[in-house]
């Protein structure tokens, strides 16, 4: 199987590598050629255009940052669906609306093609030691086709339904997210300005009913001063957006959601902090 793969930033370049390590033949093609060294280093073979992915690839698979770059991908002038063979598989895996999801998918029939909406959850750990969870919607016959593929990525991996499925799921996931980034940057704001030992809180919380993934992972790395991002804020930001909007669809009211968009909105429309991870939301705190 040949293997084409589009978008190799933090995430995609993990993807990518783990793709390799399992002996996956891939081709790559990325907005900018430099960000793919990583990867074409590794064994992946270039593509200039995602057109020119589609005419090698068997299965192509995207991970993009928005919305509008994903459409852009798959049927701009020289897109997927412009060098797309019958018979063959496209996989989203970039965090998109579900709405986009059953649009490509109607258009991949068009072109006798199957279609996955496969985002995941795990950040850059978990796209580089292989844990991912895989959201998956789409075409059932493509999931079971390429679950062993997607095994090589993930730890867990789950079929939801039809085309869009994966992507609410993953909504599902980033609400949930939500919370916990806002509550470990709380709870830090709060046990530093009680002079507690931070370190001695994270050991404490970690093995109490306080633990969940985002305060294991990104609080150490708020201990270390470092922001650079395992997921970018404005993708976060991006994704907050999409399912408040979802909800709103759905007659849903969602409070906490709303606040932790509004927090995240200071963070990277007022204070400027997109490109950082997600764990710079406490720098908003500090600088109010």
């Amino acid at each position: 199987m040949q293997i084409g793969f589009i978008g190799t930033g933090v995430m995609g370049t993990g993807i990518v590598t783990n793709l390799l390590k399992a002996g996956q033949k891939v081709v790559v093609y990325n907005r900018t050629k430099a960000h793919a060294q990583t990867v074409l280093a590794a064994g992946a073979t270039w593509a200039d255009t995602p057109q020119a992915v589609a005419e090698q690839a068997d299965v192509v698979m995207t991970m993009v940052g928005y919305p509008s770059d994903v459409e852009e991908v798959y049927t701009g002038e020289h897109g997927i669906f412009a060098g797309i063979k019958p018979g063959n598989i496209v996989v989203d895996m970039t965090t998109s609306t579900p709405s986009l999801a059953v649009k490509l998918t109607q258009l991949a029939h068009d072109h006798n093609v199957q279609a996955l909406d496969a985002p995941v959850s795990g950040g850059d750990v978990g796209a580089k030691n292989a844990t991912l969870t895989v959201m998956v919607g789409g075409d059932k016959a493509a999931y079971d086709q390429l679950l062993s593929v997607f095994q090589q990525l993930g730890q867990r991996v789950a079929y939801f339904g039809d085309a869009g499925k994966g992507q609410h799921t993953k909504m599902a996931n980033q609400i949930m997210i939500a919370g916990t980034m806002t509550g470990l940057t709380e709870m830090l704001v709060y046990a530093k300005a009680a002079k507690l030992d931070l370190p001695q809180v994270l050991a404490t919380l970690s093995s109490g009913g306080a633990d969940n993934w985002s305060m294991d992972n990104y609080v150490p790395r708020i201990l270390k001063g470092d922001y650079t991002p395992g997921f970018f804020a404005k993708h976060f930001l991006k994704d907050l957006r999409i399912a408040l909007q979802e909800a709103d669809k759905m007659d849903l009211d969602l409070p906490a959601t709303k606040q932790a968009k509004l927090l995240y909105e200071a963070m990277v429309d007022d204070f400027g902090l997109g490109d950082d991870g997600t764990q710079g939301l406490i720098k908003t705190y500090e600088q109010k």
